[in-house]
């Protein structure tokens, strides 16, 4: 799929390692609208800080991320080196500056060497194509083991419009989104209020419902650039008859990037739905299905395929939601293992063991006291995510 005046680029500029990808630029020829969504970590790095501010305008024509290095606690000098950084690109693309945004991912707390950038700017932008959105892809990775890319066509008002969209994460990733770089681009014609709103709720269903190990990043961004190239009926307000549509649209590529950070999640073999419901409210209903999983016993336990359902009761009891225990049903896949809160059995074990074999799976709790229902998607707990992030500084 090719987006009408977006062209992508990434070399390698020795930020991360040698020879490997670790510069991207995206660059709208045509200004678009842009949306962004960002940490909640109180402790933001400097890009954060920088893209937040220049987002107020609800437009920007170029992004440049690097992964590597995160400028995070990196001081007045770590902001300098945003504000440097961002303005090589203007001043290479002859675009005004605050039209640029930029993002960093990486190790905490080293100074951003600026050289690399200054080196390689004039690469990076004559290197610029319609055809190298998985050059960024790739370009945004850290501790990931695969790029992760959506794609997706949907006719708004006669006309197709085109949505493309890339993510980096693997670790360092709870709800509240975390270490977790994602771009989304549309030739949508939408306006600025509407493609945050949209934005927005997306994310909040989507990366704000994974967990890989409860930590949340300093440098979580999530941006939609729209440059209107698609020429549908404008989408002014939520109102229009066509912005439910963009809406479920966004929703779709947001939840299949989360997953498949989930899924590539450090050392995880396993990709799991917890799913809560039968309680008093919804809110209620994902407070518990996050407490669950972010169980390190309940995802070790997934690990080792050990239908041991009595460790996912003791993460629902410290919740801080309240429910009858002698109500819960809890089932793995098609396998119920609790009844009444009463387990069912060995066999029910051995039968819930086998699903927990699978790659994929879910794991329903029932309280059985409401309405209130809600998923959250997170991945086992391997010996390998401690060496991962044992030896990641080195």
């Amino acid at each position: 799929m090719i987006l009408k005046d977006f062209s992508l680029s990434a070399v390698a500029a020795g930020i991360k390692y040698q020879e490997c990808l670790d510069l991207g630029l995206i660059y709208s020829r045509t200004p678009a609208v842009a949306a962004g969504v960002f940490t909640t970590n109180q402790v933001k790095a400097a890009p954060v800080h920088l893209s937040i501010d220049r987002l107020k305008q609800g437009r920007c024509q170029a992004l440049l991320v690097n992964s590597g290095n995160a400028n995070a606690c990196t001081g007045k000098e770590g902001m300098e080196a945003a504000l440097h950084t961002s303005r090589l690109v203007a001043e290479a693309l002859r675009i005004p500056e605050e039209m640029v945004l930029v993002a960093s991912t990486g190790v905490i707390g080293l100074p951003l060497n600026v050289a690399a950038f200054e080196n390689n700017m004039d690469a990076l932008v004559a290197n610029l194509s319609d055809e190298h959105f998985n050059q960024v892809a790739e370009a945004i990775m850290t501790t990931d083991t695969v790029p992760k890319t959506v794609a997706r066509t949907v006719v708004i008002g006669g006309k197709e419009v085109n949505f493309m969209g890339m993510a980096k994460g693997s670790g360092m990733i709870m709800p509240n989104m975390a270490t977790m770089l994602a771009y989304i681009l549309t030739d949508a014609q939408i306006s600025f209020p509407e493609l945050k709103n949209a934005l927005k709720s997306a994310v909040e269903t989507t990366f704000n419902r994974i967990t890989v190990d409860g930590d949340t990043s300093t440098n979580d961004m999530v941006l939609v650039m729209a440059n209107g190239t698609a020429e549908n009926s404008w989408i002014e307000d939520s109102q229009h008859p066509d912005y439910e549509l963009f809406e479920d649209c966004l929703e779709e590529v947001c939840k299949e990037l989360a997953l498949k950070i989930v899924e590539d999640g450090e050392g995880a073999t396993k990709r799991i739905t917890i799913r809560v419901c039968g309680a008093k409210e919804d809110q209620d209903a994902e407070q518990m299905a996050r407490t669950v999983a972010n169980s390190n016993l309940v995802k070790a336990a997934f690990f080792g395929e050990d239908a041991n359902w009595g460790r996912i009761l003791g993460a629902m009891g410290r919740s801080g939601i309240r429910f009858n225990s002698e109500k819960v049903d809890i089932a793995f896949g098609d396998v119920v293992i609790v009844k009444n809160g009463i387990g069912q059995g060995q066999e029910a074990e051995k039968n819930a063991s086998k699903i927990l074999k699978n790659r994929h799976f879910t794991v329903c709790i029932d309280l059985q006291d409401g309405t209130g229902c809600e998923e959250v998607y997170t991945c086992d707990l391997s010996i390998d995510y401690v060496k991962i992030n044992a030896d990641y500084r080195s």
